[in-house]
């Protein structure tokens, strides 16, 4: 039985990364420790999706998106006030309807020809439809089509995205024959819907549903196939991205200036480094209080938002000449939420004095002690000092990134953990792990199965003990843990 399936060479399995012979023993293993068939089949395929399809819901101020986020949700989720702006980001919520899940995107109210804040609000709405499988395009059935939702309806129609067209606000007859009105808007039917009270939304749902993919396609990595691996190289601005691409395509392809964020586009190369083509993007540096920016440092952050989204692994340059900041880390973050193999490359180490190489090391044991499992890089962009380490520490990411540990191989690992280290006894209780598998790649996804909660310092505890066994260097690693209902015990 092959269970690596470490580099996407084989078709995917309909269990997740479980061939079927390890499927059916792991569903008997289940089913000796109490777990129903469906809340295992469940819980794997929760671990094991590729992204959800995206759902996202535009229109101008005050229509009523987030009461309709909230009615989708089934949930008070969303911020609702009956004053326009309440919504100023975009906010990405899971959801589902008739046994589908996907995710649902609520966004700021969009206007045309707006400066400041407003104009930042825009952007959002135009990034989440960018980033959208589909949109629903909500429309204020009492006040009728105006120019500002012309204005979106010409965005929509650039970005090529299926539209559902939800008229809002329609609470009886007379609404109806508002909603007709929207017929001229050119987007299909107009879907009659009161956000507030419920009505139409099941509908509405209905129809957006058909228009989003079952699954949609990755933007990322053909790796498997041949394809050139996505590396985005990312950071604050003048840490020496353009120059770290500069230096590694052996050619000036990208302007570089001491003025910060000169890059506003992200830049896509192909370059042959170690014998390998690489895709890599160089993008415009993050600046922070990404919702206060204007103009061109907005769009640019939210242009490496998306440049992270399209790749396999991030390169994140640090300047070691400065202290690491509250801005690298959150860009650190970024690329681990992502679910992205990372490494981290100081930058512009040749510039480093030897008290600086001091504090250096403490900051780095005191901030990024959660990132311990990246590979770390110590370079010049400008003079090329240890760039030949690059490309093996991305080749590392990239392999902890695509590993597979067998389901037998796996357990086997579990047992010896929890008989050496249980689980604290709290409340007269000892929770412990039954069994588990590992669901996904690309990061690794693992579901436990356990007698009762496991907290967060067990999981940790589990997570660091995983990656001393079997590596998964440079990847960040997912845990969920499904708990064991009373009504089933051990027979």
């Amino acid at each position: 039985m092959n269970d690596q399936n470490q580099h996407g060479d084989e078709p995917a399995h309909e269990h997740g990364e479980l061939g079927d012979a390890e499927f059916a023993q792991f569903m008997e293993l289940a089913a000796e420790e109490g777990f129903e068939a469906e809340e295992v089949e469940g819980a794997l395929e929760e671990a094991s999706h590729g992204p959800l399809p995206v759902l996202a819901v535009v229109g101008r101020p005050n229509v009523g998106k987030s009461t309709l986020v909230n009615r989708i949700l089934g949930r008070r989720e969303a911020v609702v006030e009956d004053r326009p702006g309440v919504t100023r980001d975009r906010v990405t919520y899971e959801a589902e309807w008739a046994g589908r899940r996907f995710k649902v995107v609520d966004t700021g109210g969009w206007e045309q020809d707006v400066l400041g804040m407003e104009a930042s609000v825009a952007a959002q709405a135009e990034f989440a439809v960018e980033a959208a499988d589909a949109v629903v395009f909500v429309v204020d059935a009492q006040v009728g089509a105006t120019d500002t939702d012309e204005a979106v309806v010409r965005m929509l129609r650039k970005a090529g995205k299926p539209v559902v067209l939800c008229a809002n606000k329609v609470d009886g007859p007379t609404g109806e024959a508002d909603a007709a009105y929207l017929w001229g808007l050119g987007l299909g039917e107009p879907h009659p819907v009161s956000a507030l009270h419920g009505r139409g939304t099941g509908d509405l749902l209905d129809v957006a549903l058909e228009a989003l993919p079952e699954a949609p396609e990755q933007t990322f990595g053909a790796g498997g196939a041949g394809g050139p691996r996505r590396v985005a190289l990312i950071g604050r601005p003048n840490v020496g991205k353009s120059s770290l691409l500069n230096k590694v395509a052996k050619e000036d392809r990208v302007v570089v200036n001491e003025t910060a964020g000169t890059t506003r586009d992200p830049v896509d190369e192909l370059i042959e480094l170690a014998g390998r083509t690489w895709m890599f993007v160089d993008t415009a540096g993050i600046r922070r209080r990404v919702h206060l920016q204007e103009g061109a440092d907005y769009y640019a952050s939210l242009r490496t938002a998306a440049a992270l989204e399209k790749a396999e692994v991030a390169v994140v340059l640090i300047d070691v000449t400065e202290s690491i900041s509250v801005q690298d880390l959150r860009i650190i973050t970024m690329a681990v939420e992502a679910g992205r193999a990372l490494v981290i490359a100081y930058n512009k180490w040749d510039s480093m004095d030897e008290e600086r190489r001091f504090y250096l090391e403490r900051e780095i044991e005191r901030d990024l002690v959660q990132v311990r499992w990246a590979p770390r890089v110590n370079i010049s962009a400008r003079t090329g000092r240890h760039m030949e380490k690059l490309v093996p520490a991305i080749e590392t990411a990239l392999e902890g990134w695509e590993t597979r540990i067998p389901t037998g191989k796996l357990n086997s690992f579990l047992g010896e953990i929890v008989a050496a280290n249980p689980h604290p006894v709290r409340g007269g209780k000892q929770p412990r792990i039954l069994f588990g598998t590992q669901a996904g790649i690309r990061p690794p996804r693992f579901v436990l199965f356990a007698s009762g909660f496991l907290e967060a310092g067990y999981r940790r505890f589990i997570e660091r003990r995983l990656r001393e066994e079997f590596g998964f260097e440079g990847t960040p690693v997912h845990m969920s843990v499904r708990v064991r209902e009373k009504r089933g015990k051990k027979k």
